[in-house]
């Protein structure tokens, strides 16, 4: 199987190349992509080195599988190329999310629906990917009504140059910023750019994905998104309304049980999750579950994930896992 990494040389490119490695993804023929500054560099994967090469190569050796992190211009332009010489396109950019003749993609969730005749696939937001894989089971038990998140955002949701950044500042050093302010000691209200009636872009991302992914328009999201100087992974406060009441035990239950999800929710002992203990790995950690309350039928969490693993890397592979019989047989 010929796989093209879009976008190789990138941070959520080499977690691509690490996460297909680590899965045994069945890879015979490996064609990393990245832009006209990068060709001919060598990227190691499996004992092996390979040669970056450009877009226009890589379309032609007709890969059967494309997974793309290299931004929504990138993908617009280049997906439906890849698509057309018979590639399925697995894209990790916001381009196709929201197109009614796309679908977005957790497998755990939704990942039956997917066909040998999706080329273009999109994979989630980072920060809606680790809600959703928590708010699932539970909307299907009790029914969610309204969801309000309060995200807290790793740094490398940025990428390589706000890690930079923060580096920068730890040592002193001054150079270019990719943030407005200071990240270091710092917490931005901040991801991405702001959209409409004050909300940025990110915080629309968790609103429209999870109604998209859930498959259920009438489930009201509304969040804040916050940068944070955190390497490990995104963290997110959860409240939730239900339409019907639940008992915590089962909730607890139910998401214990529900694969991708671990549950660290023992305050007597100070368990809880943390990014600095989510970091490198695939699975969604949930905890500080209790009820709200304040408010009937309602409760709250706290969710942390590795965002450039299953918020990103480990998501896509797994959706070309969900296709590989198909597309081998």
């Amino acid at each position: 199987m010929k796989v093209a990494v879009v976008g190789a040389t990138g941070m959520v490119g080499r977690v691509i190349l690490q996460v297909l490695a680590e899965r045994n993804f069945p890879v015979t023929d490996l064609i990393p992509v990245a832009s006209a500054r990068s060709v001919g560099q060598k990227i190691s994967y499996m004992g092996n080195e390979y040669a970056v090469c450009s877009m226009e190569d890589a379309i032609g050796r007709s890969p059967d599988i494309a997974l793309f992190s290299a931004g929504g211009g990138t993908s617009l332009e280049f997906a439906p190329k890849f698509a057309e010489v018979g590639c399925t396109v697995i894209d990790n950019s916001s381009a196709w999310r929201m197109s009614p003749d796309h679908k977005l993609v957790v497998p755990e969730i939704n990942g039956d629906s997917l066909t040998p005749e999706d080329k273009i696939i999109a994979n989630p937001n980072c920060s809606t990917i680790q809600l959703v894989m928590a708010l699932s089971p539970l909307h299907k038990a009790y029914g969610i009504k309204r969801v309000v998140v309060s995200t807290y955002q790793s740094i490398t949701g940025t990428g390589k140059a706000a890690v930079e950044q923060l580096e920068n500042e730890r040592s002193g050093r001054t150079a270019e910023m990719v943030y407005p302010y200071p990240i270091d000691q710092n917490c931005l209200p901040h991801c991405d750019i702001f959209e409409v009636e004050g909300y940025t872009k990110e915080e629309m991302k968790l609103t429209r994905e999870t109604k998209k992914i859930l498959n259920d328009n009438a489930v009201e999201v509304t969040a804040t998104a916050v940068r944070v100087p955190v390497v490990g992974g995104h963290s997110e406060s959860v409240n939730i309304s239900f339409e019907r009441d639940f008992d915590l035990a089962d909730v607890r239950k139910l998401l214990h049980e529900t694969d991708g999800i671990k549950l660290q929710d023992n305050p007597e002992m100070n368990q809880y999750p943390m990014p600095i203990y989510a970091e490198g790995k695939d699975d969604v950690f949930v905890g500080r579950i209790r009820r709200d309350f304040s408010f009937p039928n309602s409760l709250n969490m706290w969710i942390v994930s590795d965002n450039l693993r299953k918020g990103a890397a480990t998501n896509a592979v797994q959706i070309a896992e969900k296709l590989t019989k198909e597309l081998v047989h």
